[in-house]
C-alpha cells in the first residue's frame, strides 16, 4: 500500500529549461520588467475582446498581472514581444481514495497575440510548443482550452493543432459586449498529441 501523493511543486514551471525556441520563436518566463512591453498589445480592444479579462487602465493591468504572472509565458519573434501563453497546471477530478494520482495531471491553456503579429502562424508555432511543453516536459495527461464560439481563429487553432471538441454549451458563457453567447471547450490527451507537429 503507498502513501498519500507528494504535492506538486508551487511553481511547476520551475523545473523547466528556459527558453523555448521554435524555428522562429523564443518563449520565455517573464519578469516584471515586461509589464510595459506586455501592456503594449493588451491596452488594444482588438487584442482583448475575446479573452477573460481585458484590463481597464494601467493600473488595473499592473494588478492582474501581479496577480497572474506566473501562469504567463511570452512570445517572441527576432527580439520582440509578440504575445503571451497562459499555461495553468491543475488537478484531473479524482474520486477521493485516487485523489493523489489525479494531482498536477493537465492544464488549461490560453493566448493572446499582438493584433500586429497576427496571421502569419505564430500563434500556431507557439502554441505546439506549449503542447510540448505540457506533454514532454511536464508529463500532463491532457490538456483544455476554452473559447467563446464566436472567436472562431481561437477555436479553428485548437483544431489546427489536433485538439478535440468536447463542448459546446448553449449560451453558456457571458461576453462583456455581445452577452450570453455559446461557448466551446477543446481537450488533448497525451496518447493523442503528435509531437511531430500535429
Amino acid at each position: 500500500m503507498t502513501g498519500p501523493a507528494p504535492d506538486p511543486p508551487a511553481d511547476p514551471l520551475a523545473g523547466v529549461e528556459w527558453p523555448l525556441r521554435t524555428a522562429r520563436l523564443t518563449i520565455r518566463r517573464p519578469t516584471p520588467a515586461d509589464e510595459e512591453a506586455m501592456w503594449a498589445y493588451r491596452c488594444l480592444p482588438e487584442a482583448g475582446r475575446w479573452t477573460g479579462w481585458a484590463p481597464r487602465d494601467r493600473a488595473d493591468w499592473s494588478g492582474i498581472l501581479a496577480a497572474r504572472l506566473s501562469r504567463f509565458l511570452l512570445v517572441e519573434r527576432e527580439g520582440e514581444l509578440i504575445g503571451d501563453l497562459m499555461v495553468t497546471v491543475g488537478d484531473g477530478w479524482a474520486q477521493r481514495e485516487v485523489a493523489g494520482d489525479g494531482r498536477a495531471t493537465q492544464a488549461e491553456l490560453g493566448w493572446t497575440l499582438a493584433p500586429a503579429a497576427q496571421g502569419r502562424g505564430f500563434a500556431t508555432e507557439a502554441v505546439r510548443e506549449l503542447l510540448r511543453l505540457c506533454f514532454e516536459d511536464l508529463g500532463l495527461r491532457r490538456v483544455v482550452a476554452n473559447a467563446f464560439a464566436g472567436n472562431e481563429a481561437s477555436w479553428r487553432l485548437m483544431e489546427r493543432i489536433g485538439m478535440r471538441r468536447e463542448t459546446h454549451g448553449v449560451q453558456d458563457s457571458l461576453h462583456r459586449e455581445l452577452g450570453w453567447v455559446d461557448g466551446v471547450g477543446y481537450a488533448l490527451l497525451a496518447q493523442e498529441w503528435d509531437g511531430a507537429g500535429a
